[in-house]
């Protein structure tokens, strides 16, 4: 199979994926629910918390592949940045996954603080996440504005929105409460639907202008 459809069908597959999970959680307790709230919201929707990290765990090869074939479509040394960025997007959501999974294996005999406290660390989730999409998107933006890397110019704009909101982002760490809690609004809607449609633009433009060259060999020093 041709890497520029394996490329088209994992970006499209990571949407696919990243959207039945969060239909799958559907919206959880925000960070000013008590701890019997978070409780027993765990109660009543352990399955669909579990189906939610079983869209992760499968969106972690399908993702991965993607990120590895556009970092092959990227001029050095941008392309090594990204892949540091894409890997750990890859593993700080799956440490994420084993906080909501732990939450959602006990959930009819889950103590309200410890309920409390342990979603708060998945929460912290997106405002960390923010560091691995910056060093996603950072690379690209600046390739394609030295001419390093030909991007429609749609596209540019978009990575320059999603980059700037993504550097802004980073203050959700101090967030209490409301848009710019942890794991509030701004990380779930805003950040998530900018960085997602960036993704996925990114990895179907790239996937159609076809797989790049292989490099030439260089000729021996004889034969010159």
């Amino acid at each position: 199979m041709r890497s520029s459809t394996v490329l088209l069908s994992t970006t499209v597959a990571s949407l696919v994926l990243y959207v039945a999970a969060a239909g799958a959680l559907g919206t959880p307790p925000d960070a000013t629910a008590t701890g019997g709230e978070v409780a027993a919201w765990f109660a009543a929707h352990g399955t669909g918390v579990r189906t939610y990290v079983w869209c992760l765990t499968l969106l972690a090869p399908v993702a991965g592949t993607s990120v590895a074939l556009v970092r092959h479509r990227l001029p050095a040394p941008y392309r090594d940045v990204y892949l540091v960025g894409g890997i750990t997007f890859v593993a700080e959501t799956a440490v994420m996954g084993w906080v909501w999974g732990a939450l959602a294996s006990h959930e009819a005999v889950l103590v309200p603080a410890v309920a409390r406290t342990l979603l708060d660390v998945a929460a912290f989730w997106g405002p960390v996440l923010t560091g691995s999409t910056i060093t996603m998107l950072a690379p690209v933006v600046v390739a394609a504005a030295r001419g390093a890397l030909d991007l429609p110019r749609w596209l540019g704009v978009l990575g320059v929105v999603a980059l700037v909101e993504q550097v802004v982002e980073t203050l959700t760490v101090f967030g209490r409460t409301g848009f710019t809690a942890p794991g509030g609004p701004m990380n779930l809607f805003l950040g998530a639907v900018l960085t997602l449609a960036w993704f996925t633009a990114l990895g179907i433009v790239l996937a159609r202008r076809g797989a790049p060259a292989p490099p030439r060999a260089e000729e021996p020093a004889a034969l010159r």
